[in-house]
């Protein structure tokens, strides 16, 4: 690292923000606040919550209607190096983790501020939709996890057509140097944004040279022997490969939805399952498998096997996703919300020659889960 760090007054003119003022953090708070409109840099009212992590359930509803507009005040501005790293953070996987880490630890060793800029909708929704894909984590996943972090203050700024024209120098200008009044900038090895992600390192360092802030990159951490990201982690649950998936991740899977009534069919074999509707129509749902897992329904925690994908079995039946919850008292749960975790793939969805066959499986399943997850 450098021996010092640039104020918002040491930078050139062309770059040195504009001064403004904002509600001080009360210490390691966290800054969750999202831009909703289509006009993201319109001048209006700023709506921030700034919380800790043991009030993050009791502030969810109002982060969730919350405002950051970038035309606005920005962060409070005390001369306090202000650390930022900017992306998409679909997963919030151990490569994302390792810059968080990061930013954290620089931001406490010269006292300033940790900041993520992060976007919602995810960029590709915007610039190519057919391209975009499927999201490990949902807005409320990566708020939850990111209250985990070392973070001072995440910002999700909307990915409108507006900003889609920005080119990274004015990005940079406009938004990490104006409003945000950032000192240090740090980058995954791979990072790119602004128009056409023409954003990379290269150019980043020379706007840096031109503009008087520092840029670092943290090299890519390996799950595996292959660099980790959202794409790999992607592709690794699409095709089955959950333990890959969870160990690039960090942890298990996770789909949350609620519970909605199915045909019976499982309650008629005997193993009766809660059908699950999935919250975000854009969120990666894992290839064909029964999987082990466990379930969160309201304060119970419980093991599940998890069926994704077709039931072959039964000609012209809908796919669904249900699970077999064990040791379940039996109570109706529909309406419910249920998160699970997957936790391992126990087997490929195949075809039965007959529901006896179906049943003496489905038992093998459920006493295979419960080996696995007493274990772990």
């Amino acid at each position: 690292m450098s021996s010092g760090w640039k104020s918002t007054e040491e930078r050139p003119r062309c770059c040195r923000p504009e001064g403004a003022s904002g509600q001080k953090p009360g210490t390691r708070a966290r800054w969750l606040s999202s831009c909703r409109e289509t006009n993201w840099w319109q001048s209006a009212r700023s709506a921030t919550a700034c919380w800790s992590p043991e009030r993050c359930s009791a502030v969810s509803d109002e982060l969730r209607d919350s405002v950051f507009r970038p035309g606005a005040s920005g962060l409070p501005r005390d001369n306090r190096p202000v650390i930022v790293t900017v992306g998409t953070f679909d997963g919030v996987h151990l490569g994302h983790w390792s810059v968080l880490q990061e930013i954290g630890s620089r931001a406490a060793a010269c006292h300033g501020r940790s900041v993520l800029v992060t976007f919602d909708p995810h960029p590709l929704r915007i610039v190519r939709p057919a391209a975009a894909p499927a999201l490990l984590t949902t807005l409320e996943e990566k708020k939850a996890i990111l209250a985990e972090s070392p973070l001072d203050y995440v910002v999700f700024v909307a990915f409108t057509p507006e900003l889609m024209q920005y080119s990274p120098r004015r990005f940079v200008t406009e938004f990490l140097l104006g409003k945000l009044g950032m000192s240090e900038l740090v980058i995954g090895y791979d990072h790119g944004f602004g128009r056409g992600r023409s954003g990379d390192v290269d150019m980043l360092r020379t706007i840096a040279g031109e503009c008087g802030f520092r840029v670092d990159v943290v090299e890519a951490v390996n799950a595996d022997e292959t660099a980790i990201s959202s794409t790999a982690i992607r592709k690794a649950l699409l095709e089955g490969r959950l333990s890959e998936a969870n160990r690039a991740l960090g942890r298990p899977y996770p789909i949350a939805g609620v519970v909605v009534r199915g045909d019976g069919r499982g309650r008629d074999l005997g193993f009766p399952t809660a059908n699950i509707l999935v919250a975000g129509a854009d969120k990666l749902i894992p290839g064909a498998a029964i999987y082990a897992c466990w379930a969160t329904v309201g304060q119970k925690r419980l093991m599940g096997a998890l069926h994704v994908g077709p039931r072959p079995t039964f000609p012209g039946a809908e796919p669904t996703l249900e699970v077999h919850l064990l040791d379940h008292d039996g109570s109706a749960i529909y309406g419910q919300r249920i998160r699970v975790e997957l936790v391992e793939a126990l087997r490929a969805v195949v075809a039965f020659d007959t529901v006896g066959a179906l049943k003496e499986q489905m038992a093998r399943d459920v006493a295979r889960t419960r080996s696995l997850l007493e274990s772990v």
